[in-house]
């Protein structure tokens, strides 16, 4: 059931892994499908992982297909799924600099012309939620903006997409942005981009970047 899918997810994953967003076994990229969504199971190493092993489960986490556990933040996905009508898959990674700021408690600032363009916004972080069950879903919902991207505090980040390209491409902007921030504010003060400047920007590039068909 949805090998081509299952083959682009696995293809999703090893692009977390080319970005260094993700190491071993850590961080995980879903699918939905109608009312179906594919995962990775728990557990299993980039370097091993295969199509095949993806796990399909239903929006409550009963297992359709799969011979492996699924991923031990499917209930976070799944809650995100129920809960944002747009979602079409959702990533989870602990990429170090955007981990940074969710350690530190801090929001990530629009500094540059590539966040507003991206994002929109700025980046913002939750409060404290345990792994493995549907709090953290719960706690992203409170801060979640319009781009769909958030830091876990003390955690690492979700990104919740309108397609896999979509949360793929959020997520590897989402380091980048993270790491010029980061240096930016190492030693200075540094002001954010005026907001009706971000959000020109973000239109301009959502509407008139790249090519037709692009997210």
């Amino acid at each position: 059931m949805y090998e081509m899918e299952k083959q682009l997810l696995y293809e999703a994953h090893l692009t977390l892994e080319k970005y260094d967003l993700v190491a071993y076994t850590s961080g995980n990229v879903s699918l939905r499908i109608k009312d179906h969504v594919i995962i990775k199971p728990s557990g299993v190493a980039y370097s091993v992982l295969k199509p095949s092993d993806m796990i399909i489960v239903d929006l409550y986490g009963n297992v359709i297909e799969g011979n492996m556990k699924p991923s031990v933040d499917t209930a976070t996905h799944l809650y995100l799924y129920r809960n944002i009508e747009w979602a079409k898959s959702i990533i989870h990674t602990h990429s170090t600099f955007a981990t940074v700021f969710a350690v530190r408690e801090k929001c990530i600032p629009v500094l540059c012309t590539a966040h507003a363009d991206v994002f929109g916004e700025e980046i913002p972080v939750t409060e404290y939620a345990p792994v493995g069950s549907e709090a953290i879903g719960k706690a992203v919902l409170k801060v979640i903006g319009k781009s769909g991207t958030v830091l876990l505090r003390k955690h690492g980040v979700i990104v919740v997409g309108k397609s896999l390209d979509d949360a793929v491409k959020k997520a590897v902007f989402l380091e980048e942005i993270s790491k010029m921030s980061y240096f930016a504010m190492a030693n200075h003060h540094v002001e954010p981009l005026d907001p009706s400047e971000v959000d020109r920007l973000n239109k301009q590039y959502h509407t008139k970047y790249g090519q037709a068909n692009n997210l």
